[in-house]
């Protein structure tokens, strides 16, 4: 059996997309699996075992009509048994119309169910801890994998020279790793999913406050002037803690560096995700809009927590739908003060020591 997931754009969601590979090569040992994938999200999944190869979508095949068409030739001639289009967009309708496999799997939408063998409706209420990001994408495999799948929580594979080198970087800054380390993701991947930097700064006085650890934030060198808008935020006594100068290159050496931290604390998104990943406790704070049970994936409220302003104020979500949250997203993170965040934060710190 020859099986192709599809799984486009976002490092988070091409990372919990990973987890049908455990159980495809559990239950399907010698089919060959393949992922597609946008070639940027990559590093998130190099080196699992469990994928035989990669379709990369480039953004010149995405720009370009011909190049995407000679792709689709591509992945027809591959000739796979199985599709499961995670993504369920138009490109990827496309793709798995072209693909000419027997079985194609996706989410269930009126409008493109008849593309597809086999759609299933998303569940609105998690059963388990996993949440919904994972659970609905387990059931996509259900005409191929007839027993019940527990939860499986996505995994990153790092080689033991990424971790050493990430572990010099640190020791030639002078990062003395008997103290608490902190990553802090300071910038989600927009300005809606991103914590005001003044309050942000205040949440990290009081990390450093209650710690005394040093602080490393996640960045790339195109967004240091949004960085050094947060530093003039904090406080005198905590910039003396704030490594800035010490970020990854790479999205690799991001994840390896972060397996030296003590946690990932900042916004909900990918690199929440990558840290779970890599078995590292984390604190998301989620954007006002976005749904918290389809990405607060294994939160156990000790070692793994997250917060959402509908948590503490729930009035404010009585009349609104997520959408017109959305357009509204400064006004509802204007509400989402540090003060509100700090309890939860002070007691995941003490859960994790």
């Amino acid at each position: 059996m020859k099986v192709l997931v599809i799984q486009q754009k976002m490092i988070g969601d091409v990372l919990t997309s990973s987890i049908l590979f455990e159980a495809l090569r559990e239950h399907h040992p010698n089919a060959e699996l393949h992922y597609l994938i946008n070639s940027h999200t990559f590093p998130v999944v190099e080196h699992n075992p469990n994928i035989d190869k990669f379709q990369f979508l480039t953004p010149e095949i995405e720009k370009k009509k011909s190049l995407f068409n000679s792709f689709l030739k591509k992945i027809r001639k591959e000739k796979y048994d199985v599709v499961i289009d995670v993504y369920s967009k138009s490109s990827s309708n496309l793709i798995t119309l072209f693909s000419g496999a027997k079985t194609k799997i996706s989410k269930y939408k009126w409008y493109t169910a008849f593309l597809y063998t086999h759609t299933f409706k998303e569940k609105s209420t998690p059963d388990t801890n996993a949440g919904l990001a994972i659970e609905n994408r387990l059931q996509l495999l259900k005409p191929i994998i007839k027993d019940d799948l527990k939860p499986i929580k996505p995994k990153i594979y790092l080689t033991e020279r990424e971790v050493e080198d990430a572990k010099e970087l640190l020791e030639k800054f002078k990062i003395e790793l008997s103290k608490p380390l902190f990553i802090i993701g300071v910038l989600g991947s927009g300005k809606s999913k991103t914590y005001p930097l003044e309050y942000m700064a205040k949440l990290i006085d009081f990390i450093v406050e209650e710690t005394q650890g040093n602080i490393l934030f996640n960045y790339i060198p195109n967004q240091i002037e949004e960085v050094k808008t947060l530093m003039s935020f904090c406080s005198e006594s905590t910039k003396k803690h704030i490594h800035f100068h010490i970020f990854g290159k790479s999205l690799r050496e991001f994840i390896a560096i972060t397996k030296h931290c003590k946690a990932l604390i900042g916004n909900e998104g990918g690199a929440i995700n990558i840290a779970k990943a890599i078995d590292k406790p984390t604190f998301a704070i989620f954007s006002p809009w976005i749904l918290k049970e389809a990405w607060n994936m294994f939160d156990d409220g000790k070692l793994n927590d997250s917060i959402h302003l509908n948590d503490i104020k729930p009035e404010l979500y009585q009349y609104q739908d997520l959408k017109a949250i959305k357009k509204d997203y400064q006004n509802y993170y204007k509400a989402f003060t540090p003060e509100l965040i700090v309890p939860k934060l002070g007691q995941f710190l003490k859960a994790i020591g």
